[in-house]
């Protein structure tokens, strides 16, 4: 037989297996009744938003540090260990704590000179920190990288820019009787003790199907910018010191308080609720 017929035979050979494949693939599908519906669709992979200012949130929760990022930060192997390790967002939430913290310099500098732009300057620190409170979040999510200490980083500077910083402005223009700071102290510590629960039971609380917490527990201390706004309008409306609003009570004793104050009181226990369940957006 010569190799040109040879050739022709195996091509004769496979087109039939070729076919007999095909004629059973048909038949498995028609015994099966397999539909298109009944296939499954293949996982779509979900992109995280390609520019911070997005207004899609992908709120998946990233990963977790792993042991070679903790051991990055207690190794003594690795100098400026610290500086070294802190992400992107972590530095972004250093300015949050630095907005707060020069708000409460703004006020230092109001009582010194009674220059109404310092304690305006003191407000708008806190709205800076807002924006960085906010801006942190985002660019870990971008990086899609989380942080060891970001956590802890981001309470600390949130209780120095919601918590201290306003309670310094309402001393700078006025609250300032035994009582008063002492309601101011029960508002800063009632944020310090608001934070410090949401660290510790954040793993508890129920989550929706993206990980994300379906709630805050009491007021987030963020909420605080609606007594800094009241501030700024009685600043704006120079109702501060001996003019602020519903005056003073019980004047030239232990006793004497600003009613206006006791805001302050009620939006501290907010903080610390139990019960106040308030649903994420």
């Amino acid at each position: 037989m010569s190799k040109r017929q040879t050739r022709s035979m195996k091509k004769n050979d496979d087109h039939i297996n070729n076919e007999e494949i095909n004629s059973n693939n048909d038949q498995v599908i028609e015994d099966g009744d397999l539909s298109l519906d009944s296939i499954p669709n293949k996982p779509t992979i979900k992109r995280r938003t390609s520019s911070i200012f997005s207004l899609e949130i992908d709120n998946t929760p990233l990963d977790p540090p792993d042991e070679a990022d903790i051991k990055k930060f207690t190794s003594d192997d690795i100098h400026f260990s610290l500086v070294r390790n802190l992400h992107l967002a972590d530095f972004i939430t250093l300015l949050n704590g630095f907005s707060g913290f020069y708000s409460i310099v703004s006020c230092l500098r109001f009582t010194l000179t009674n220059q109404s732009h310092y304690v305006q300057r003191a407000h708008f620190f806190i709205l800076l920190g807002l924006f960085f409170d906010f801006f942190d979040g985002r660019v870990a999510r971008l990086r899609n990288k989380s942080s060891l200490m970001g956590q802890e980083l981001d309470s600390l500077a949130d209780l120095i820019s919601f918590g201290v910083a306003p309670a310094s402005i309402a001393f700078a223009i006025g609250f300032q009787t035994t009582l008063d700071v002492l309601i101011l102290s029960f508002f800063v510590l009632c944020g310090l003790t608001r934070l410090a629960r949401f660290n510790v039971t954040v793993t508890s609380i129920p989550k929706d199907l993206t990980g994300k917490s379906k709630f805050f527990e009491g007021l987030p201390i963020p909420t605080s910018l609606f007594l800094v706004g009241i501030m700024a309008y009685l600043v704006h409306k120079n109702l501060v010191g001996d003019l602020l609003p519903l005056g003073l009570l019980f004047p030239g004793t232990f006793f004497e308080i600003h009613p206006l104050v006791l805001g302050f009181g009620i939006h501290g226990c907010c903080f610390i609720s139990k019960s106040l369940k308030i649903p994420k957006p």
